[in-house]
């Protein structure tokens, strides 16, 4: 490279960096106010979901209910914006599905014995769940949740 487009890509830096300072002080590097992003800007992230907490005591004789467990055991990345979610909304799209397939908790093609036998030997990008992960009555009642009594 030659001295002269050197100066010259210098010159366009320096410039890049004053154009940006001067916006930073216009705004007082402050982001904007409420009221939603700007136009053509990206939606807005979901609530918060938390998850439900275990109860204390035998998890082999829990007196959770299949919903409060699949909250706990698999929300981590079965909820809104978990990597679960996203890969299987990926794969429900690619199928012709609407994106809301992707929620485990949206699906009816789901059976309680397919649910045991995908978190016991894991698939895709989900490993293995092991009785310690999620005892084998845990495991029964979230399969039943999620397989809808099939």
């Amino acid at each position: 490279m030659r001295a002269g487009q050197a100066l010259s890509m210098v010159v366009l830096m320096a410039i890049g960096l004053a154009v940006t300072a001067c916006n930073v002080v216009e705004t007082n590097n402050q982001a904007e106010q409420a009221g939603g992003p700007p136009a053509g800007g990206p939606p807005p992230p979901p609530p918060h979901i938390m998850r439900a907490e275990m109860a204390e005591g035998d998890r082999l004789n829990t007196p959770m209910e299949g919903e409060a467990l699949y909250s706990n055991r698999c929300g981590a990345c079965h909820f809104d914006w978990g990597m679960g979610t996203n890969l299987i909304t990926k794969q429900q799209l690619a199928l012709g599905n609407p994106p809301t397939m992707g929620l485990l908790t949206n699906r009816e093609d789901l059976t309680a014995d397919y649910v045991k036998s995908v978190v016991r030997m894991g698939k895709g990008a989900m490993p293995r769940q092991t009785r310690v992960d999620i005892t084998d009555s845990e495991l029964e009642k979230v399969a039943t949740y999620l397989g809808k009594g099939k």
